[in-house]
């Protein structure tokens, strides 16, 4: 039942990381280019303040989970006299899944902290090559997650 549970909490901040980025990125973004810079950026960095704190508890979420019932699925195989081999979707789902948290930490911790600052000093010039850098580490990260979701599911690992 615990396995279940996390599973389903592992798929549903996926869903919420993924979903996202893909709205934000091919949605949100297109639809305030209409904007004036100032509105434009202010926007943004409200609308992504709130995402990434979403974010980071999904990232944090999926990050433990995955740990967590790889662990244990490892530890029932070893205890019924087996030997553990990660299969090699798992390996790819772990090893993106791991670089994708990192590269949201940055997007984060370091290209938002510099949008927040261009926005409280109204220099929107640098908001918007901020915006820009977030731009292309969110579209990273997004082919990063469609294609652990491919090697996930094309290898039945769920």
């Amino acid at each position: 039942m615990l396995y279940a549970t996390l599973k389903t909490l592992h798929v549903l901040a996926i869903i919420v990381w993924i979903g996202g980025m893909v709205f934000a990125h091919f949605f949100l973004r297109p639809a305030v280019a209409q904007l004036e810079a100032a509105a434009r950026v202010r926007l943004m960095h409200d609308v992504l303040g709130r995402f990434f704190q979403a974010v980071l508890v999904a990232a944090l979420l999926t990050l433990a989970s995955g740990i967590w019932m790889l662990g244990r699925v490892a530890k029932q195989v070893v205890q019924s006299g087996g030997s553990f081999e990660m299969p090699l979707a798992w390996t790819v789902m772990a090893v993106l899944g791991t670089l994708m948290v990192a590269i949201f930490m940055h997007i984060r911790f370091a290209l938002y902290k510099r949008l927040s600052k261009a926005v409280a000093a109204a220099d929107f010039t640098a908001g918007g090559a901020a915006l820009a850098q977030i731009r292309t580490w969110v579209l990273v990260n997004l082919a990063l997650g469609v294609v652990v979701l491919l090697a996930t599911l094309m290898h039945g690992a769920y």
